[in-house]
Parts: C-alpha cells; structure tokens; sequence
C-alpha cells in the first residue's frame, strides 16, 4: 500500500518527463516525524549526482513543533539512497543538455518513504500551450460522453 504523502504538480508543467525511478530518502528522526504530519514541499526539489552519490536539494522538510533541542535544518542536502549502477545511469542521463533530475512525488512504502524521481527535458512555452490545448479537448470530451451517457 502506497501512501502519497507530497505530489509535484509544477514539475509536469515545467518538464516533459521522460523517466522515473523510485529512490530513498535518507531521513533524520525529527524529519520523520514531520513528514507524517504532512510538512513536507516538493515545489523546488531536484537532484544532483555529485562525487558518485546522489543528493537533493531543496526538498522543504519543515521542522517539527514537539522536538527537543535537536531540530533538522529545514532545506538541507539529503542523500538518496540508490544502487551504483542506477547512480551512473542517471549520471549519464544528467550529462545531456537541458536533462534534470526533478522529485516527482514523496509517497509511503511500508514504513519508509520513498521519492519518485523523474529525468526531465525542460519545456518550452509552446510545449506547455499544447499540452494546455490537449487537457481541455480532452475535458471536452469527456463532457461530451457524460451528457451523452445521462440521456
């Protein structure tokens, strides 16, 4: 059972995306705490594969109210939890110009949380005009079939 805890609307209207990977997250015990209270943003979040390990930045954790003295740093650098062999995978899909490593979703895996992680080409205006063009004619349609089916 799959708990979507966060979902990255901005990064499908930004980005044509082109894979996915599902990766873990490392976690401190206060960022644990405030991901299951639901303080987590995934608006800027991406990924860097940096001296053979992967790192995301950006990923808002916010800190959690009943904490003690130790509190986590809301925006730090975490690191994703991959197999070699999918780190150089997406090395070499990074190395590509206009390529990025964006978070797509946070969501629950038992009790872990993992992050699907999309390679995405950055898209034009005209791009994003399209798939404006195809939402609506495809709410058109399904407008069409409901008024159809009720009669």
């Amino acid at each position: 059972m799959n708990a979507e805890i966060a979902n990255n609307k901005r990064a499908l209207h930004e980005y044509t995306i082109l894979e996915t990977i599902e990766v873990g997250v490392e976690l401190r015990g206060t960022e644990v705490k405030s991901v299951r209270n639901g303080k987590i943003n995934l608006r800027d979040a991406f990924a860097r594969v940096e001296n053979g390990q992967c790192l995301l930045y950006n990923l808002d954790i916010q800190a959690y109210e009943k904490a003690s003295w130790s509190q986590h740093e809301p925006r730090r650098v975490r690191r994703l939890l991959l197999h070699k062999k999918e780190i150089l995978h997406l090395y070499g899909v990074c190395q590509v110009k206009g390529h990025a490593l964006v978070a797509l979703r946070a969501y629950w895996k038992g009790s872990r949380m993992k992050l699907e992680l999309g390679v995405g080409r950055g898209k034009v205006s005209s791009d994003k005009r399209e798939d404006l063009k195809k939402k609506e004619s495809q709410r058109e349609m399904a407008r069409e079939i409901s008024r159809f089916n009720r009669r």
